[in-house]
């Protein structure tokens, strides 16, 4: 019984992946525990996060307009189709992640976008972490309260 053969990925570069005739452009962001998988490809501008649309999935509008920056300053945003998977940390978290990814995924798709998107800040990884629990404190920096009698 002969299976029906799918195209498979062929990678062509650092952040192209090659499915049959279509191009896929890759770039990963993340930002304090979240990660996003960005999947950007020629379409009519379909923006889907986790299967849910942009809008549908971030709530808040500084979150909706930070996300959908990179491809404003990249003026492709009815271009492109954009997939992404994101997931850990909150709401907050997971846009810096997904504005870093889309970011180096145009980076990926036009070369020429390099400058633009590292002078809006598109490029830079937010190293800020959660500080972790000191052992014998009640939290990172928090001590337990102090008696002198």
């Amino acid at each position: 019984m002969a299976e029906a053969s799918k195209p498979r990925p062929v990678k062509r570069g650092k952040g192209i992946v090659a499915i049959g005739e279509k191009l896929f452009f890759l770039g990963t962001g993340r930002r304090k525990t979240s990660v996003a998988r960005v999947r950007m490809s020629s379409g009519q501008g379909k923006f889907v996060i986790n299967e849910r649309p942009a809008d549908e999935f971030f709530k808040e509008p500084k979150d909706i307009a930070a996300v959908k920056a990179p491809l404003a300053l990249a003026n492709v945003s009815d271009k492109m189709d954009v997939n992404v998977t994101v997931d850990g940390g909150g709401v907050t978290g997971q846009a810096g992640a997904v504005l870093l990814g889309l970011g180096r995924a145009l980076v990926t798709y036009d070369v020429t976008l390099k400058k633009p998107m590292m002078d809006a800040g598109f490029l830079t990884r937010d190293s800020r972490m959660k500080e972790r629990k000191k052992y014998g404190q009640r939290g990172a920096r928090r001590r337990f309260q102090f008696s002198k009698r």
